[in-house]
């Protein structure tokens, strides 16, 4: 679409400047930031711990399994449970809503 085309205000830039697309960005970040920081403080407590505590991490736990393998594995379960909860969060929070202001632009005749 030209500019020649466009109305006087551009309606990507009005649906920034809305209400909706505000709390839409909030409750993103709300989600989102809390989740990151949690997660990064988990994967620095193993780098720190396997760093410094050798003798914690070495303990056995049984046979040949010892506490710095499970927090290792704990890595991967816990990324895989944090996309887990982002999915089913966006699937019933964050999709409605964006659906809903994309269906806004279309309604006003705006081509993806």
């Amino acid at each position: 679409m030209s500019n020649d085309a466009r109305t006087d205000r551009d309606p990507y830039v009005e649906l920034q400047s809305s209400t909706e697309f505000a709390e839409l960005r909030s409750r993103f970040r709300r989600f989102v930031f809390p989740m990151t920081a949690l997660f990064l403080a988990w994967y620095f407590l193993y780098v720190l711990l396997s760093t410094y505590a050798h003798d914690f991490m070495s303990t056995k736990v049984f046979g040949n399994i010892n506490v710095g393998l499970i927090f290792g594995l704990g890595q991967f379960v816990s990324t895989f449970v944090i996309t887990m909860l982002y999915a089913r969060w966006a699937d019933r929070e964050f999709d409605p809503r964006a659906e809903a202001l994309h269906a806004k632009l279309e309604s006003q005749g705006v081509d993806d």
